[in-house]
């Protein structure tokens, strides 16, 4: 039975989709004006992780995830360079996808752009002005926070605490604060604006979300996904105008994951404590160690980001590596040998631990030690050389099916492709044993060595991977 903490009831409940095998799903993506950092990853690979284990249980997913492409943020940036609006975000939303990519995060169904949804946001403000939801001001339409009654269900904020008809323009503001937000900011000289009934003038950041949403996905849908940075203000306003709207829930379940700390602070670029996926690559950390550290933790606990914890997270991705090739070398050498029991066991027992543990809210440690008992009776049948190929081949066979909801090995291409230059001098080498050349050989070994890659000599032939 699939589980998730909701954010909205605070408690552990049934996943019941709206329609079965069917799951709609919105996840808030960047706003670009900036590159990305690791905290916002941590964020899209708990989203991952999320709508692969809901394939890897026979769901059909829907995904749309926005690009906040106009705010407060992306206009200020364009002005200050000098340039459009869309020539300021291109090179960022390009690194976004990048990103995603590099990281092996599932692409969504659907990436839509706010500045490219405009009459969709036009028409919810209509809609919510039809219903008596917003008023007029010097500087644009709001929505009156006090006219919607269940205003602060989801992040549990007292409206009693607001005074009336105080406000806020700007698009995101301190926790402690709930005021009347805008909807539509009436057109100032130098931004951007687009023609409304209302008048001339650009989305509010909330609206934006809203808006997308629902054209994608309905006014109603299944799963509505963030970090807990977004619960407030944005997804409680997201929350108000949406149901002040169309008089329905906007999303049945929503998930949130915990910040990304560092040094006892959470990572953010208004701390200047962050760190971007650019710059743990130059460092010369892999990509999969990575993604590994981040997912290791579940989604709903803070995570403290170490270097000795990527390091280990490392050790790990070495360890799955190097089990699949002893595991492919066994299926080579063929062999009719029984098998070792415990081994089958294993097999069959983990594997119902590990469906379990995600069904349980994604709980990824319980998941992760099924992963690694496998692992463990694994690694004892090759020592002990009572392995069959049978075994070997179902082992490969659960890895590759955990690895369709981690993400961490196999096609996960950096792990496994080397480089063509590392191919051309192990095939140096091993000519120059054949020559009995040992002086290069190990001349040979040292250079593939200092280029990261470790060379180990088998009865099979001569096996490299990244040290």
């Amino acid at each position: 039975m699939l589980k998730f903490h909701n954010t909205l009831s605070r408690k552990i409940e049934e996943f019941q989709p709206l329609t079965d095998g069917r799951v709609g799903m919105y996840t808030c993506g960047p706003t670009v004006h900036n590159y990305i950092h690791i905290g916002n990853l941590r964020t899209f690979i708990f989203e991952d992780l999320l709508r692969r284990t809901l394939k890897h249980l026979g769901y059909q997913v829907t995904q749309v995830m926005n690009i906040t492409d106009i705010d407060d943020k992306t206009i200020k940036g364009s002005q200050a360079q000098g340039i459009t609006l869309n020539e300021f975000t291109a090179p960022y939303i390009r690194a976004f996808f990048d990103d995603l990519k590099i990281l092996n995060i599932e692409p969504a169904e659907v990436y839509p752009r706010a500045t490219e949804h405009i009459p969709e946001m036009v028409a919810l403000v209509e809609r919510l002005a039809a219903k008596g939801l917003t008023y007029d001001a010097e500087d644009g339409i709001y929505f009156p926070i006090a006219r919607f009654p269940h205003y602060g269900r989801l992040s549990g904020f007292d409206i009693n605490q607001v005074k009336v008809g105080a406000r806020v323009s700007q698009d995101q503001y301190d926790k402690e604060d709930a005021r009347d937000f805008a909807l539509w900011k009436k057109e100032k000289p130098g931004e951007p604006g687009w023609d409304a009934p209302f008048g001339r003038g650009r989305p509010g950041w909330h609206i934006e979300c809203s808006a997308m949403s629902m054209k994608y996905l309905g006014e109603t849908f299944d799963i509505h996904t963030g970090g807990v940075d977004n619960i407030f203000p944005h997804h409680e306003n997201e929350l108000a105008q949406s149901e002040g709207a169309t008089g329905k829930p906007l999303a049945r379940y929503w998930l949130h994951s915990e910040h990304l700390m560092i040094e006892g602070e959470k990572m953010a670029k208004s701390l200047h404590n962050f760190y971007t996926l650019r710059e743990l690559l130059d460092k010369g950390h892999a990509p999969m160690a990575i993604r590994y550290l981040l997912l290791s933790t579940h989604y709903r606990k803070r995570l403290s980001f170490t270097y000795e914890g990527l390091e280990g997270a490392q050790s790990v991705i070495r360890r799955f590596s190097d089990l699949k090739l002893r595991l492919n070398e066994v299926i080579q050498a063929g062999g009719k040998k029984k098998g070792h029991k415990p081994l089958s066991t294993a097999l069959r027992v983990q594997k119902q631990t590990f469906d379990s543990a995600l069904e349980d809210d994604l709980s990824i440690s319980p998941a992760l030690a099924a992963v690694f008992e496998v692992m463990r009776v694994a690694n004892i049948s090759l020592e002990e050389g009572t392995i069959s190929a049978e075994q070997a081949q179902s082992a490969l066979e659960f890895l590759a099916a955990v690895n369709k909801v981690l993400g961490i090995m196999g096609a996960d291409q950096a792990e496994e492709r080397l480089p063509q230059e590392i191919l051309d001098l192990v095939e140096q080498r091993q000519q120059a044993r054949q020559k009995k050349n040992y002086r290069l050989a190990d001349e040979l070994r040292k250079k593939i060595e200092t280029q990261g890659y470790l060379l180990e000599d088998t009865p099979q032939g001569a096996r490299v991977k990244r040290g």
